[in-house]
């Protein structure tokens, strides 16, 4: 059995000139959770319809615990859940009506599990999907989606639009149901707080390509603030992410900093610091200037 239940290999996706997504390669181990990163339209839901065989890509492929995404058998796809973005249930039906619908396709159903998802949003089986509010609705597309126990999970901005109070307790199922063993998830999300709390693994999609994949600890050890008077000459150092102007001072984010691009920065009078995985995401997707040089040196590292 492969170490790597999700590996895409240069997948690109044309909607007619458009590029949604252009030649992303990346792996992703057995038991990782994985954060897929990135401002809207940067192709994550494509990226992830890809990899599950729900849209053909133009160019490239992908495997999905061991089967090719476009003829995953119905073995495999009793081992994966997924919760699409917008939570989208049959409005008709009740709560109860679709877990016994949902039941039907799997080969194994754990309703202890889909009950403790179900009690923690305090639904009630009678309720119509249509008349629940946003937050609900999401909890019921958790709960449908855990119930079969998946071997991976596959979660496309599950937090969207909710309020405070439901995102916790969406990311409260998450860790409580899905931590520790060897269950992988594939997350794509706006929340940093939940980055930081859950993920392993950082992948950040910008302008339709994969601009960093590293682990989460591994990113944020190896990307760096240089903060220099903005009268001075801006040193050219390799991996520099993002610069940005604040009052007289220079803002440069860069990722891989080397020994002389550093020492370059310092002899200058700049000062340096860390960053938070929110500042290195931010300065991921506004770079500009150099060439970007993310995180490499690990395997399946930044584009």
């Amino acid at each position: 059995m492969s170490d790597y239940v999700i590996q895409a290999n240069g997948l690109t996706r044309y909607f007619g000139q458009k590029c949604a997504v252009d030649q992303v390669s990346f792996r992703i181990p057995r038991g990782c959770i994985a954060a897929l990163l990135g401002r809207n339209g940067s192709g994550k839901t494509t990226l992830m319809r890809m990899l599950l065989g729900m849209l053909e890509p133009t160019r490239g492929s992908s495997t999905i615990l061991g089967h090719q995404s476009l003829a995953i058998p119905p073995e495999a796809r009793g081992r994966i859940g997924y919760v699409a973005e917008g939570h989208p249930l049959y409005p008709w039906m009740t709560v109860g009506q679709l877990a016994a619908h949902q039941s039907r396709f799997y080969p194994t159903w754990n309703n202890t599990v889909y009950r403790s998802i179900v009690d923690h949003f305090q639904l009630n089986d009678s309720t119509r999907a249509g008349s629940l509010s946003r937050g609900q609705r999401a909890g019921v597309a958790l709960a449908l989606a855990l119930a079969p126990e998946p071997e991976l999970l596959v979660l496309d901005d599950p937090s969207l639009g909710l309020d405070p109070v439901a995102r916790r307790a969406i990311l409260e199922v998450i860790i409580n149901v899905c931590g520790g063993g060897d269950r992988t998830i594939l997350l794509s999300t706006h929340e940093m707080q939940d980055v930081e709390r859950i993920a392993d693994r950082v992948l950040i999609l910008d302008q339709s390509q994969l601009v960093a994949d590293a682990e989460k600890d591994y990113l944020l050890s190896h990307v760096q603030e240089f903060i220099i008077d903005n009268t001075k000459q801006n040193p050219d150092i390799r991996g520099l992410v993002s610069t940005r102007n604040q009052g007289n001072s220079l803002h440069l984010i860069v990722a891989n900093a080397d020994e002389a691009g550093a020492g370059a920065l310092l002899a200058a009078g700049a000062q340096q610091s860390d960053v938070t995985l929110e500042d290195a995401v931010i300065a991921y997707l506004s770079r500009r200037g150099s060439a970007l040089a993310g995180p490499a040196g690990q395997e399946g590292g930044a584009a």
